[in-house]
């Protein structure tokens, strides 16, 4: 069944029910709806199939639906009933669609066989968006303010929150949005149905460190005649690894992982130019600012005692996701207070992984949550990872996503109102 064609995962959702009722009647169909996302997964910016089951889930809801030209993004703007026409007041809610260039091994009834998977979970986050889209159109009227739905594409590697604030997704509602929430469900770490965050820094910023080192070729049985970069390039490595554990305290930790090398032909050919790239992590921008500097000295000084040449690119991508305090406390209070007190957990410390929603949060104040998508009877420490071929995520969570999001928005909003 294409996506163009196929059932909406509708619902009738009464204005006068309570909204955890209404989740809970929602998880059937958005069931259906992360199995149809499941099948048919989509890599980096361009999604057309997954941007097409959207935009026929979002009709008849009464939003302002529109797409990206750089990308398959949705933005749709709902206005809610009780807004302050003067001065009216937005919170943004954000659920990326991508998926990864993995091929799937779960041996799930509706497993992708296109060479894509939904291996870190973002099937549940569109469904769980649309759910949260459903369960606040259905009470415009008691809304005291607009929301924003962000269904963005290119989350993996391809700066798709980037791109869509470029084409104004931040002002859809025709200002600033004021405040903005994303999730992230995982497959391991947290019990099922539990939400954590954590205020400050939550998830690292996230560079590549593009190395060329230009020696000068020749027989490997006279390596006196030449100008040996293998040999440079691994006296490199090892070096930026000794920066970072001689240069930076623990407790601001720094990450920097060389995932590829390339260079040479033939065991005894000495070749003019060895490639390496790695990926840093850091969970501060001071941190960053540092390791910038410090990498730049550790290669070149590597490389004059080598007498090998050294072209350097280190390319900023994402800057660390940083969680307002304020609106930290307030979605963990919001967390408790609908799903009860054991349904939250601080999150100890920030993820090393990185996150493009930070450019949101860079202009936004907000809030990105993760939430358990544990399955029953698995150990969150050996279950498959987010990103594994063998990746899986208990649908449950879809209801308990839909309901968090959808009441972050309408909490949100009535605060505002109230602040004045």
């Amino acid at each position: 069944m294409s996506a163009a064609t196929g059932p909406r995962a509708d619902v009738a959702v009464r204005e006068d029910a309570d909204m955890r009722e209404d989740a809970a009647a929602l998880q059937p169909a958005l069931e259906l709806l992360r199995q149809e996302l499941h099948r048919t997964p989509e890599i980096g910016l361009d999604l057309p199939l997954t941007q097409a089951i959207v935009l026929r889930e979002l009709e008849g809801l009464g939003l302002e639906v529109c797409t990206g030209v750089e990308t398959t993004s949705v933005t749709a703007v709902l206005r809610g009933g009780r807004r302050d026409a003067a001065e009216p007041r937005t919170v943004l809610l954000r659920g990326d669609m991508d998926a990864l260039p993995i091929v799937e091994e779960t041996g799930l009834p509706f497993a992708a066989d296109n060479g894509a998977m939904h291996a870190c979970g973002h099937d549940i986050h569109t469904a769980a968006l649309v759910g949260a889209a459903r369960l606040l159109a259905a009470r415009r009227d008691e809304l005291h303010g607009d929301v924003v739905f962000m269904f963005q594409p290119g989350e993996e590697g391809y700066d798709g929150a980037g791109v869509m604030i470029r084409e104004g997704v931040l002002d859809a509602a025709g200002r600033r949005a004021d405040a903005a929430y994303a999730m992230h469900v995982m497959a391991w770490q947290l019990p099922l149905g539990v939400f954590s965050c954590r205020p400050g820094t939550t998830s690292s910023s996230s560079s590549t460190l593009t190395v060329r080192v230009l020696g000068q070729g020749g027989h490997g049985s006279r390596p006196y005649r030449a100008k040996d970069p293998i040999t440079a390039a691994a006296h490199m490595i090892v070096a930026l690894q000794t920066t970072v554990t001689r240069h930076f305290d623990i407790w601001d930790p720094v990450v920097l992982t060389v995932g590829q090398i390339h260079g040479g032909t033939k065991d005894n050919v000495i070749p003019p130019h060895v490639d390496f790239q790695a990926t840093v992590r850091t969970h501060s921008t001071a941190a960053l600012d540092k390791l910038d500097r410090l990498v730049h000295a550790c290669l070149t000084g590597t490389a004059a005692a080598h007498e090998v040449e050294v072209d350097i690119d280190f390319d900023r991508r994402y800057p660390v996701s940083y969680n307002e305090p304020d609106e930290a406390a307030f979605s963990a209070d919001v967390v408790r207070d609908v799903l009860g007190d054991d349904a939250f957990q601080t999150l100890p410390n920030p993820s090393a992984g990185s996150e493009d929603f930070s450019r949101v949060l860079a202009e936004v104040p907000g809030c990105y949550l993760f939430y358990g998508g544990l399955l029953p009877g698995r150990d969150p420490e050996t279950v498959p990872m987010n990103h594994s071929p063998f990746a899986d995520f208990d649908p449950s969570v879809l209801s308990r996503a839909a309901l968090v999001y959808a009441e972050l928005a309408a909490r949100r909003l009535r605060r505002f109102a109230e602040e004045g």
